[in-house]
């Protein structure tokens, strides 16, 4: 039990530092700071213009409670520790 608690949280720490990484990838790669790079854009004659941006809350929260499951999983391993005879 000791083993498997203490690879989940490690697991899960690995993973919610991934889709943290992740998402700010998704926030820079679909920011206005894209318009630059876009063909289209630099064209004479037109202009572009970054009218909307769609809401990350959910996902910034995702990775909030990401987090807290990871420290809820490492506080499991000390109770996990002290059951276990070794």
């Amino acid at each position: 039990d000791l083993a498997i608690t203490v690879i989940t949280a490690f697991l899960w720490l690995v993973s919610t530092f991934t889709w943290a990484k992740a998402l700010a990838d998704i926030k820079v790669s679909t920011g206005a700071s894209i318009i630059p790079g876009i063909d289209f854009c630099e064209a004479p004659g037109t202009t572009c213009r970054f009218a909307s941006v769609t809401s990350m809350k959910t996902l910034n929260v995702s990775v909030v409670f990401g987090f807290l499951n990871m420290i809820l999983w490492g506080g499991n391993i000390w109770f996990v520790y002290k059951d276990t005879n070794l």
